[in-house]
């Protein structure tokens, strides 16, 4: 299994700390997020990853060239930022011969069982399954309505009036065929997948709830939180080799 870990966000609501880091590097609990999810492949057997970079590029590269894990760990230069979809689209000799892989937004920390959205996958014939969560602030993330069998059968980024609780948690599971059967206008623009893919493919995607910690770490207040959460549950981000 191949993972498309997305890292070359600005961070801007992270200011000051990302005016000398990128945001992938922001420690939590005094380990960079980017750890965090190294960790979680390794743990869950992914050890073929991907990263975008763009801001802080070589900082990334210097922190990746120090790890000695089982993971090959390749990554990617933005000059210009493509969007979520874009930098997928353009790295598709990364993943074209695989069944299916895993694009996750390394905006979030998580210690969301891998495995399990894999295997749920493989349990079902739609060609993506997404991540999702229950939130409080639906207005704020992508949104998704599934019906009894998990069929997703709306899509709204950042809903005024929404629907459902049901976030996406930027975490999917996806066959390299289903964006073969895409056209789009320009494949060079900035292309994301919350406004761009994911509303055309309702009733093509299973969701799948994640009942393990997931944050979004894009704010002030949400670092702490984080730093908060991770300090009393160590235990929780702690895999056995």
């Amino acid at each position: 299994m191949k993972a498309i870990l997305l890292a070359a966000g600005l961070g801007t609501r992270l200011s000051p700390i990302t005016n000398k880091i990128p945001k992938c590097l922001v420690p939590i609990n005094n380990k960079p997020l980017l750890q965090y999810w190294i960790d979680l492949f390794e743990f869950h057997g992914i050890y073929n990853v991907l990263i975008n970079l763009h801001h802080f590029p070589g900082k990334v590269k210097e922190y990746i060239s120090g790890y000695k894990g089982n993971i090959e760990i390749k990554h990617v230069f933005e000059k210009e930022l493509s969007g979520s979809l874009g930098i997928v689209l353009q790295n598709q000799w990364f993943y074209e011969n695989e069944s299916c892989f895993l694009v996750c937004y390394a905006d979030n920390l998580t210690n969301i069982d891998l495995s399990e959205i894999i295997k749920y996958h493989s349990s079902h014939d739609q060609p993506i399954t997404m991540g999702l969560f229950h939130t409080n602030k639906p207005e704020q993330c992508g949104i998704a309505v599934v019906n009894k069998e998990m069929l997703i059968t709306d899509f709204i980024e950042k809903p005024k009036e929404p629907t459902s609780n049901l976030a996406s948690a930027g975490i999917f599971v996806i066959e390299p065929q289903l964006l073969h059967s895409f056209s789009f206008k320009d494949e060079n623009s900035i292309l994301d997948f919350g406004f761009d893919l994911l509303p055309q493919l309702v009733y093509q995607m299973k969701g799948f709830v994640i009942n393990d910690y997931i944050l979004d770490i894009g704010t002030l207040d949400n670092l702490n939180e984080a730093n908060s959460f991770v300090r009393e549950h160590t235990s929780l981000f702690e895999y056995p080799t």
